[in-house]
């Protein structure tokens, strides 16, 4: 990417019930020139439900309040809210809906409520979650440029906003795994499940949703591991320890055919994971910028790349981004304090790719690895899809230096 400083005018390119409590959150806020930035309370209403087991996604609405930053000119803009929350000891963030603003100058920004789901923490079980707020960041979308406020709760993270009682009991008993997963009549089937109360369990399969009649019996450790044995003797689509959650897991059923028998072998190979293209993008032009003796940003947009996940197994991954330092090799000037952020996004583009992907936090990118988007990892799932990858930039440049053109290069990297 580059940025050219000139003397010219500046160009810019559950079940449980739910609990709700209101509370006020000293918030600083630094917003995108010319804007000014501002601190003060912002009442923050949370909606959250009162109970739940570890693991479990709840959904939780959030009422930001009125912002202490008083716009100084009126304008429309689509605002999105993220909203990082730390959820006991885990940091998850939030994100609203686009929203169609008015701003009017002077009058405090009041964004919508909005709703979500945060995740209960593994290994809370028997213990209150608190929630509290991290951070919350607004992006404003104007003719295609984005301009990002961030506010911070001093002290950060703030005070509990809303907490959840975690249930002693065990998370969600779960079928993990037939061995094996397809037979013909009167194969023995081993079934492996976890989080299930200690003692005998069963276990039985089932045809379209419907049991077949075929059950089993096995036992569950002290750690929540259940093994239980059955035979398959009638057609069936599914396995499952009985108390499980779906889904259940999938079985395939062979039934012997008369006439002479001639296998068929295919063997399909894993292919690459990549992120491209590998020549490299374009150049991203951050416009120009007149020096005004003030520290200014400006606004950009990454171009997009393509993340390939053609592996054929269970692994996730994660896209970092590095960079080097703001400088030009012909003149030897360079702007050590200049920074450069950006709002990750990351989209799926086959529909059917059998994973996801989350885009990371926005934050500036350094010589530190930094994570724009993951793939989860998925135990005995088969992962993997063809995904987007890219988001919006602000470069902050420092009051004076050296009227150049720049260029940091930005490296996206995959593992």
């Amino acid at each position: 990417m580059s940025l050219a400083l000139t003397g010219a005018v500046v160009g810019l390119s559950g079940a449980a019930q739910a609990a709700t409590k209101t509370t006020p959150v000293q918030m600083d806020c630094v917003a995108p020139p010319p804007q000014a930035g501002a601190s003060g309370i912002q009442n923050y209403t949370v909606t959250l439900p009162d109970g739940a087991k570890a693991g479990d996604v709840v959904p939780i609405t959030i009422d930001p309040g009125a912002s202490p930053v008083i716009p100084g000119f009126s304008v429309t803009t689509v605002n999105t809210s993220k909203i990082t929350l730390k959820v006991g000891s885990t940091t998850q963030t939030v994100v609203s809906p686009p929203e169609t603003v008015s701003v009017v100058a002077g009058q405090p920004l009041d964004p919508a409520a909005f709703s979500g789901t945060v995740k209960i923490p593994d290994g809370t079980e028997g213990t209150t979650v608190g929630v509290a707020l991290d951070l919350a960041v607004t992006d404003a979308n104007l003719g295609g440029s984005v301009f990002t406020t961030t506010c911070t709760p001093n002290p950060r993270p703030s005070t509990a906003l809303g907490s959840v009682a975690v249930e002693a009991l065990p998370k969600d008993p779960i079928t993990t795994k037939l061995t094996p997963n397809s037979g013909k009549a009167g194969t023995v089937v081993t079934v492996t499940g976890a989080n299930f109360p200690a003692g005998p369990v069963t276990c039985s399969a089932l045809k379209n949703g419907a049991a077949t009649g075929d059950t089993g019996a096995g036992t569950a450790t002290a750690t929540g591991v259940a093994t239980c044995e059955i035979t398959v003797s009638k057609a069936a689509d599914e396995v499952k320890i009985d108390g499980s959650v779906t889904p259940y897991k999938s079985f395939v059923f062979i039934v012997d055919q008369p006439g002479v028998q001639n296998p068929v072998d295919v063997e399909v190979l894993p292919g690459p994971l990549a992120i491209g293209p590998q020549a490299g993008n374009p150049a991203v032009d951050f416009g120009k910028v007149t020096i005004n003796g003030k520290a200014q940003s400006v606004i950009g947009q990454f171009t997009a790349m393509a993340v390939q996940d053609f592996r054929g197994g269970t692994l996730g991954w994660d896209v970092s981004a590095t960079r080097t330092p703001f400088l030009n090799e012909v003149t030897g000037h360079s702007m050590a304090k200049a920074q450069i952020g950006i709002q990750p996004t990351c989209k799926v583009t086959n529909a059917d790719s059998p994973s996801t992907c989350s885009a990371g936090a926005p934050g500036a990118i350094s010589e530190t690895p930094m994570k724009i988007a993951s793939q989860a990892a998925a135990g005995e799932d088969l992962t993997g899809g063809e995904f987007e990858i890219g988001g919006a930039g602000m470069i902050q440049l420092p009051a004076f230096m050296f009227a150049d053109t720049y260029r940091s290069v930005v490296t996206f990297s995959i593992a």
